[in-house]
């Protein structure tokens, strides 16, 4: 019945559209409308009989419309038009197989719609989503220009990783986007130019140009952004960007590629880094190379010069670490690509050695001696005794004599035993005397020296690091009696100085990465505070020569020792000395126990720039700073003895600010 109400409408306006339509019309008939305040679901139904298109109606699809057409339309053009309704009032047509859902707009991001179609029709106004490929710009930065053109129920969105764009709306519009899109997304008038030169250096040239469009890059990052580089293989500079900047680069290049005024073919070349004195030689070592290298080739016809170098003078000056060079203009470009690859700044190695020594010293001594005689008519005849130096593990052995001397002539003693010593006894010009001491001695001693010598070098650099003492060592000694008459003796000794410290030798090499391989030598030594045969002195050394491979910043073992040994000594007499208790009137014991860890460590920081020195620098020179402040805080004078006098205490750090590179001079 709707339909035919619908159909009667279309009849009462043209007489073209039967009332009781069950079937599509044919291709080749054609309908005009005429709805003024109709509801839209009559519409539709009229749709439907025209089209053969069945719909489903969302409830909240209610609106009252006006179609009206002057000339008849095909079922296609009506369903166009049907469409088009559909989005004047916020409505939407989504395909779902053989149906047709009618949904407001608002929800249709979660139902499909016409996906990937081959043509987007630019008059229709269904649901379609196409998949946009650009190749020349951003998808992300071409989303956020497109994002207003597109409805707010549509969908705009950009596949990171695949420079993609996905967008889901009416046909019409996706149409319009393609559009711009494809106008929008080309490669531009960004060709490279190849500019041969014949009198200047390509490096040179670049570097001038770089100094003087320096400050237009932040002007061109709008659009394509102007490169300059230079091959020095070919001596040609290569120029890419917008046409109108690369005629510009092109006509200062051909302006600055011009032979010299004076028409000599000499350059002074200031170096920042490298010694001109070192590379002078090896500089006119190359040029005799290339001369006689070009020599058998002349193949532009010309004679090689006799001895491979007339015309050819590089001097340094040492004042201005510059180099003076005449040249051809072909060995002059080939000459500063060379000083251009070792004038560089190069990086440095700050290399921290850890030698840790822990020692543990033990020493135990105990003993009796005893000793019986007479004093009788004035003679000594012993009786009876035990006599045994105790102490010889500790370097201060005693006996029962040396404590009589010392007990009878205390004036002349030059040394104190050290221990424990009892002695008891009587001493008489009469009668029978004895003597009896019991001595124990225990020594501890504890070593914990922690020494982190560190140095600062160039790459491939040697750098010597000595903390040390003269030690003057006895090598001789004789006397020279220059008046026999008088008996007048010269004793003449002869002492050689040896260095007691410790002295670290590096040289570093950074390989390609962050690892750093070193050659050490390594040698620490001490006074051991005892003294050895002719009462020279005796050093303790440790010596380590070795080449490591260490990452950055990493630490490594170069060798170590752990010793540990125990001495147990015992003089006694036989048998006597073996009865418990007893036993021990007739023995003396001693027992020795040392123990020693050695480890050397090492560590290398590569500083690669000036920033990197700073704060190493900076990190050492506020350690320093903190202990005086710690120190000169502790101490407290109540009666100071210089006062008024500051304390010293370093100046807070300032680093200084890196000059810019590629300063002119």
């Amino acid at each position: 019945m709707a339909l035919a109400l619908v159909a009667g409408s279309a009849v009462q306006a043209q007489q073209q559209l039967p009332a009781a339509a069950a079937a599509p019309l044919a291709g080749n008939q054609r309908i005009t409308t005429n709805f003024k305040d109709a509801d839209i679901t009559q519409v539709a139904e009229a749709v439907s009989a025209a089209t053969g298109r069945n719909f489903i109606i969302d409830p909240r699809v209610r609106a009252q419309v006006n179609l009206v057409s002057a000339s008849p339309m095909t079922p296609a053009e009506f369903y166009q038009a049907f469409l088009s309704i559909l989005q004047v009032h916020s409505f939407v047509a989504v395909p779902a197989g053989n149906l047709i859902k009618i949904v407001p707009d608002a929800n249709v991001r979660t139902m499909p719609a016409n996906d990937l179609p081959e043509n987007v029709s630019s008059s229709s106004d269904e649901m379609v989503t196409q998949v946009i490929q650009t190749r020349n710009t951003n998808a992300a930065q071409m989303v956020q220009v497109l994002r207003p053109l597109v409805a707010q129920y549509g969908q705009l969105v950009s596949l990171p990783g695949t420079n993609t764009i996905i967008i889901s709306d009416r046909a019409n519009n996706v149409a319009r986007i393609l559009k711009i899109v494809a106008r929008v997304d080309q490669a531009g008038d960004a060709n490279i130019e190849i500019i041969p030169l014949q009198n200047s250096t390509a490096a040179e040239i670049v570097r001038t140009i770089t100094a003087l469009t320096a400050g237009q890059a932040a002007t061109e990052a709008g659009g394509v952004q102007t490169k300059v580089v230079a091959d020095d293989r070919s001596n040609s500079i290569l120029v890419s960007g917008e046409k109108a900047s690369r005629m510009r680069i092109t006509a200062l290049v051909a302006h600055l590629d011009t032979p010299l005024e004076n028409g000599g073919e000499t350059q002074v070349r200031y170096l920042r880094y490298a010694d001109a004195e070192k590379i002078a030689p090896k500089l006119k070592e190359q040029t005799s190379g290339l001369a006689a290298g070009a020599a058998p080739g002349t193949a532009g016809g010309g004679a090689a010069p006799a001895g491979g170098e007339r015309g050819v003078t590089i001097w340094a000056d040492k004042q201005t670490n510059a180099l003076v060079m005449t040249a051809p203009p072909k060995l002059m470009r080939s000459l500063m690509t060379i000083i251009d690859k070792l004038d560089i700044r190069r990086a440095q190695v700050l290399i921290e050695a850890i030698i840790v020594d822990v020692k543990t010293d033990k020493a135990a001594d105990l003993g009796v001696n005893w000793a019986a005689w007479s004093n009788e008519s004035g003679t000594n005849v012993p009786v009876a005794g035990f006599v045994s130096p105790v102490g010889g593990a500790s370097s201060n052995s005693l006996s029962i004599v040396d404590l009589a001397r010392i007990a009878k002539s205390p004036t002349t003693t030059t040394t104190v035993p050290l221990g424990t010593t009892l002695g008891i006894g009587r001493v008489a010009s009469t009668g029978i005397n004895f003597a009896a001491m019991l001595r124990a001695l225990r020594s501890d001693s504890n070593t914990n020296v922690i020494a982190t010598p560190s140095a600062t070098t160039m790459d491939n650099q040697e750098t010597e690091l000595k903390v040390a003492q003269e030690v003057p060592f006895i090598t001789g000694q004789y006397t020279n009696s220059t008046n026999t008459s008088s008996g007048t003796v010269n004793p003449f000794t002869t002492v050689q100085r040896q260095e007691v410290g410790t002295i670290l030798k590096i040289t570093p090499q950074i390989n390609e990465g962050d690892a750093v391989m070193m050659k050490i030598g390594l040698e620490s030594s001490e006074l051991a505070g005892t003294a050895g045969d002719a009462n020279s002195l005796i050093t303790n050394k440790r010596v380590i020569n070795t080449h490591v491979l260490i990452e950055d910043q990493g630490i490594i073992v170069l060798g170590g020792l752990i010793r540990d040994s125990k001495v147990n000594g015992e003089s006694r007499v036989p048998l006597l000395g073996s009865i418990p208790f007893i036993g021990e009137a007739f023995r003396t014991r001693s027992a020795k126990r040392e123990k020693s860890n050695l480890m050397v460590f090492i560590r290398p920081k590569i500083l690669r720039d000036g920033v990197h020195t700073s704060i190493e620098t900076n990190s050492k020179y506020n350690a320093i700073r903190n202990e005086q402040r710690i120190q000169n805080a502790s101490g407290f004078d109540a009666l100071p003895l210089l006062p008024g006098t500051p304390k010293p205490m370093l100046p807070p750090f300032e680093a200084p600010m890196p000059a810019p590179e590629g300063k002119p001079r």
